[in-house]
């Protein structure tokens, strides 16, 4: 996405912690268009080199290889930084049923790492990705940022525990911080492969190869998905923003319209039969429900476009017409 409409001063030296992963690193090419210095900073557990090696050899590109788990890697990514970007987690619900521990260390330890260091360093501004999973089972629609439910994973307790945190540096220390709560982003550099690949790449991937993808659940389960400019948009206006009010809080970030899984994979296999007819044929197999699934994800954006004129520009079927050409181009 080409930022420079969005009027971030191009002096500044940003800070994408795991930018070599899908959002990171979309961000820091976005920054780098923009005549950013950006430094990167990333243990590659589950970001991927290919994603960051075309920027490897820019003048205004400096990555270092290390984890936020530890105190020194991020007090050196801090130095001399203006802005942070905190992309930097484990994501995923599964794997944080399945291994509980790492994704606290990671999420919770390797994030308050990162807000010492941000402090120490006197950065100006903190902004970091949160998640919709906060939400929890609050059964509101759309999800509206002040109210939340319990959690109903630990990957959900740990993002939530980031918000807290966030807020209390911002309190007790003056470091401003705006967080973005994520609601399944989706697009280019988005990895398909993995046990906890995301449902998009992972369908593309199974159609692309002749396989029929299988839906946890009958369908039903509705997502708010949200294209990956849509997120770079957000994040620089959490930025660039003025506004003492947009500041110290936290916004929902994506589309503001809901699609259930069966029309998701309908709308994959129109586009990508364009590409390959036999896929048209392909059909779709049903699983068991997930453990720790929300059934429905809405966001209300009200509060973004209030408070940092957010403006997204892709819906879902503008940005999986995007994602699965850039799907076909590279990864077939």
């Amino acid at each position: 996405m080409n930022i420079k409409s969005l009027n971030l001063d191009s002096n500044l030296h940003i800070l994408v912690t795991g930018g070599a992963g899908f959002i990171g690193s979309n961000l820091c090419e976005s920054l780098l268009i923009n005549g950013n210095k950006v430094t990167c900073l990333d243990n590659f557990a589950t970001g991927k080199k290919e994603n960051i090696s075309p920027l490897l050899d820019h003048v205004n590109f400096k990555l270092i290889t290390g984890d936020i788990r530890n105190i020194d890697d991020c007090k050196l990514a801090c130095k001399n930084v203006d802005y942070i970007l905190h992309q930097a987690a484990l994501g995923s619900v599964p794997r944080s049923i399945n291994d509980p521990i790492t994704s606290n260390s990671v999420n919770v330890s390797g994030f308050l790492n990162m807000l010492v260091a941000a402090r120490d360093a006197k950065v100006k501004r903190f902004v970091f990705a949160a998640s919709s999973s906060t939400y929890g089972d609050s059964i509101e629609l759309p999800k509206i940022e002040e109210n939340i439910g319990k959690p109903l994973s630990p990957y959900a307790i740990t993002k939530y525990v980031n918000e807290l945190y966030a807020d209390v540096f911002s309190k007790t220390y003056g470091l401003e911080t705006i967080g973005l709560r994520y609601f399944n982003v989706f697009g280019r550099k988005q990895d398909p492969k993995g046990a906890y690949a995301a449902v998009i790449p992972k369908f593309v991937m199974q159609f692309m190869a002749h396989e029929s993808p299988t839906i946890n659940g009958d369908g039903s389960f509705s997502r708010d998905f949200t294209y990956i400019d849509n997120v770079i948009e957000m994040n620089i206006r959490a930025l660039t923003t003025n506004n003492k009010e947009a500041l110290n809080t936290i916004y929902n970030v994506a589309y503001g319209e809901r699609t259930n899984l069966n029309e998701l994979v309908n709308i994959l296999r129109d586009y990508l039969s364009e590409f390959d007819p036999k896929i048209k044929n392909i059909e779709v197999n049903y699983g068991t429900t997930r453990q720790g699934d929300v059934p429905h994800s809405l966001a209300s954006i009200k509060k973004a476009e209030k408070y940092l004129s957010y403006n997204p520009q892709f819906d879902i079927k503008k940005g999986l017409k995007e994602a699965v050409t850039w799907y076909w181009k590279n990864l077939k």
